[in-house]
């Protein structure tokens, strides 16, 4: 049985066994923050010091800001090793200046060798953007998910199973974003540097944890065909 009680201005939700207040999950953050400092010191006493000195990680994620899907976790790395920007359903818009930020920063600055354009089955970002319903701000966000939806409608209108269809579209939406990665001129710039920059798309199931590779990794621009493919740019004179 549960029951609200006031105390000291706070809601106090109480159990028969017991009483938590609104601010227990902020000090839990705290104390977690607190015990796992102890234990990276544990293990290794000069951890925090040499974190501090730098990173230079060869990975540069996006992915979705669904708490289920931490890159670090996912990937069974360490902090310093992966450099990440998530976003609603994973989304790679050449006008979302966060993005490019990050991007340009990940690929010319740090030099990563990697950049993963992580979906995950059961996103609530894509399965919202196959209804007709309002969310309010979200909506115009949804609207490139829809776009992606409109160009595999042919494909995704002939399945009937919700979650089936929802989890295509995931796909999709991934194979469509790692696309719009690689039009960017950030991505087709280093490309004509180096060639060890390679861009991929991957879906995570929940239900096991596993990754899936769709198998769209491009390392270079002769795939996006001459509409994308920009030449190197030109001082102004």
């Amino acid at each position: 049985m549960e029951t609200k009680n006031q105390k000291n201005g706070n809601i106090v939700a109480e159990t028969a066994n017991n009483t938590f207040t609104p601010s227990d999950s902020y000090n839990t953050l705290l104390k977690g923050n607190r015990d796992w400092v102890q234990r990276q010191l544990d293990s290794d006493a000069e951890y925090f010091t040499k974190l501090a000195k730098g990173q230079s990680p060869e990975v540069l994620w996006i992915g979705c800001s669904d708490s289920r899907v931490p890159a670090n976790e996912v990937t069974g790395t360490k902090p310093g090793e992966v450099f990440v920007h998530r976003n609603i359903a994973n989304v790679c818009v050449h006008s979302d200046m966060n993005l490019l930020s990050v991007m340009d920063y990940a690929v010319n600055v740090l030099k990563v060798k990697h950049v993963i354009v992580a979906g995950h089955y059961g996103c609530g970002g894509v399965a919202a953007a196959l209804t007709n319903k309002q969310f309010g701000l979200i909506d115009n966000w949804l609207r490139n998910i829809k776009d992606v939806y409109r160009l595999h409608s042919h494909e995704l209108e002939r399945i009937t199973d919700h979650e089936t269809k929802v989890n295509r579209l995931v796909e999709l939406n991934v194979t469509e974003q790692v696309y719009n990665v690689c039009k960017t001129t950030i991505i087709q710039n280093a490309w004509k540097e180096r060639s060890d920059l390679h861009v991929h798309g991957w879906v995570i199931d929940l239900k096991s944890g596993l990754v899936k590779d769709l198998k769209v990794s491009s390392s270079g621009s002769k795939s996006l065909g001459y509409v994308y493919e920009v030449e190197k740019a030109e001082a102004a004179h």
